[in-house]
């Protein structure tokens, strides 16, 4: 009987011979997580470093000027290793009694365009799947604000200009605008059915939950800060990566794990710290050179190498998130 494992956000597919038909009916992670871990997956499935990839993310990385920096914007408390659970769990082991976020300089947040106008996307989303979303004039509005303000930035602009000599964008900023609303924006139904419930940004910058049980995306990290801030997200705490047993409080890339509207997220990747023009960019742009409904992009990024994933959603995404494999950096 062929049965199929889904490691990650429904990406990443493992398929594999079950003898007993009874035991698709048993947690395939739980079946399988004595004798597969996390990353040696991603060493299976991941290519080769992408040099060209990896040039043009290290110069939208140096041209970052709104990032913030650990210790100095931003601290992050990591407390304990995350324990083993599954997806749709809603009572877990918790190895964190505090926040991930010590503290943020929101004085410096509200005072960088693309991080306020970002912000105010937040609350624009019905967050469950399958309940159709109503976009008023004002989010329209609020929508074309935040692009003007990332198609303002270095990070952007290197990017539009590495598409321009892929011809796989418009020269005109405008059509390139338009181009990046349709993907990010353009709303689409999840499953099956025809209810409008979702749109790229919404799973990757705000996060979904299905039935309740299941948290999606949710990939950004001052949406985690913010709803932490709020007592909505429980940071459980982190999941260790391959050569180090734990993160360093100054990694702004991290692999956690919380819970968020009553489920479980058992692994979560996301940036810390980086601007929201930086994750627009660097998913646009694998978005835009594949054309496989799932992509992903071994780069160098800074000290950390990086597995980039993007699924898409017919002309749209429908998530993308970095897996951190390794890091050059010491204990």
């Amino acid at each position: 009987m062929l049965c199929v494992m889904d490691l990650h956000e429904g990406v990443g597919l493992l398929l594999f011979e079950v003898v007993s038909p009874h035991m698709c009916k048993l947690s395939l992670w739980t079946f399988f997580k004595e004798i597969l871990s996390r990353q040696n997956f991603y060493k299976m499935t991941m290519k080769a470093i992408n040099h060209d990839l990896s040039k043009l993310f290290n110069e939208m990385w140096d041209m970052d000027v709104n990032r913030l920096m650990p210790g100095k914007d931003y601290t992050i408390d990591l407390q304990g290793k995350a324990g083993a659970t599954q997806q749709g769990d809603g009572a877990v082991q918790d190895s964190a009694a505090r926040h991930l976020f010590h503290n943020v300089n929101e004085e410096r947040l509200k005072s960088i365009k693309t991080f306020a106008t970002f912000i105010s996307l937040l609350d624009n989303y019905e967050t469950s799947t399958g309940v159709a979303e109503v976009v008023t004039p004002e989010e329209i509005v609020e929508n074309n604000c935040f692009l003007d303000a990332i198609l303002a930035t270095e990070v952007m602009k290197i990017a539009h200009e590495y598409l321009l000599k892929k011809n796989l964008a418009k020269p005109n900023l405008a059509d390139f605008k338009y181009q990046l609303y349709d993907i990010w924006f353009q709303l689409y139904a999840r499953k099956e059915g025809d209810r409008p419930d979702s749109c790229g940004f919404e799973h990757v910058f705000v996060g979904e939950t299905r039935r309740g049980k299941q948290i999606l995306g949710l990939h950004n990290w001052v949406q985690f800060y913010l709803q932490e801030k709020r007592s909505q997200i429980d940071y459980k705490g982190y999941v260790a990566r391959r050569n180090k047993t734990r993160p360093d409080k100054d990694d702004q890339v991290l692999s956690i794990q919380f819970s968020w509207k009553g489920s479980v997220k058992p692994i979560g990747s996301t940036f810390i710290g980086v601007s929201p023009e930086f994750e627009f960019a660097l998913y646009t742009v694998i978005f835009l050179l594949a054309e496989e409904r799932v992509t992903r992009e071994t780069v160098k990024i800074e000290e950390y190498e990086l597995q980039m994933v993007v699924c898409r959603h017919g002309h749209h995404i429908g998530t993308a998130y970095p897996v951190l494999l390794s890091t050059s950096s010491e204990d």
